[in-house]
């Protein structure tokens, strides 16, 4: 199915009024209030509990038959645990992580 320019303009409209929306809600909902002790608590825990979901599905389906299936992913894994432990920043970790995986396999072990 292919879509005219008005209708792909008007798709691009409504993800980014959703996106828009979505950003400004917790502002619409709490103004200048304090945050509910729950928001406060996952506040900093989140990011943590983020990357941990990440790891666990990302090796998920690890083959340990031969050691190209499963040393770029423990090597990346560390590479994301040492950039956060260093930098604690999430994305860069995130970053990271995903650029040495995809030169461990594209470059070393293909």
């Amino acid at each position: 199915m292919i879509l005219s320019a008005s209708q792909s303009f008007l798709i691009f409209l409504v993800i980014a009024l959703c996106t828009i929306f979505t950003r400004f809600l917790p502002f619409i909902i709490f103004g200048n209030r304090d945050l509910p002790l729950p928001l406060q608590y996952l506040g900093p825990i989140l990011p943590a509990t983020i990357m941990a979901v990440l790891v666990v599905y990302c090796l998920k389906s690890t083959a340990f038959s031969a050691p190209a299936l499963w040393v770029p992913q423990l090597v990346s894994v560390a590479v994301v645990v040492l950039l956060h432990l260093w930098k604690r920043q999430t994305m860069l970790s995130i970053i990271g992580g995903t650029a040495c995986y995809m030169f461990l396999v594209q470059v070393v072990f293909a």
